[in-house]
């Protein structure tokens, strides 16, 4: 059974966590394509030694493979501002377009989290959900992630990273972000996981049942 589910929105909204949680509900297998732009972010940040060069970012996309993805460095606040600059760049999105393709086409079902999923990924998937949350909470959740980690940083400053980023996904000429006309709405801001979980879950299963009925 081939079963897609795209979930997108901004950082910090709460779509990686649900995308795991209902990946692990359904048994299906997932994807946070937000770690590809930071894979690749964070290598050519190495490469260009601090600098990002857009020729060698486009080289590290098509040379990027699954493992790259698994690399415990990606979460940092430097990297996240990386992979939000190789993001808006149309050939690194070129590079990973296919690389997200053939995921999202395994059989068993796939689920995959980004910002333009649900609009330029799989505008076709059977189930499109936009998380969202108050820029007030979004800030919180990311700055409570990031000192847990023991970075130092100040709600101020990444309030400010994520206004920046979401200006930045936004506004971009290629692939914006932006919710796909038929996706669902799920704000997270006065939701417990397990509540956003339990909505997100209660959309798929209708979905599945609409399939399973054909």
């Amino acid at each position: 059974m081939k079963f897609i589910v795209a979930i997108d929105g901004p950082a910090a909204a709460g779509k990686g966590t649900i995308a795991r949680a209902v990946a692990e509900r359904f048994s299906f297998a997932h994807l946070d394509t937000g770690l590809l732009y930071r894979a690749v972010g964070k290598r050519a940040l190495n490469m260009g030694r601090g600098v990002i060069d857009e020729g060698v970012a486009e080289l590290v996309a098509r040379e990027l493979s699954e493992t790259d993805v698994k690399d415990d460095g990606l979460r940092t606040v430097l990297v996240s501002r990386a992979s939000s600059r190789v993001a808006a760049m149309p050939g690194v999105r070129q590079a990973l377009l296919e690389f997200q393709h053939r995921f999202a086409a395994r059989d068993g079902g796939a689920v995959l989290d980004g910002r333009d999923i649900g609009t330029v990924i799989c505008p076709h998937a059977d189930v499109k959900l936009y998380v969202t949350a108050s820029n007030e909470t979004r800030a919180q959740r990311r700055y409570d992630e990031v000192t847990a980690r023991g970075e130092e940083t100040t709600l101020e400053r990444v309030a400010q990273d994520l206004q920046t980023r979401d200006e930045r996904d936004a506004e971009r000429d290629t692939a914006p972000m932006k919710q796909a006309d038929d996706a669902h709405l799920l704000d997270t801001t006065e939701l417990s996981i397990d509540a956003a979980v339990a909505k997100a879950a209660e959309i798929i299963e209708q979905a599945l049942e609409r399939v399973n009925a054909k």
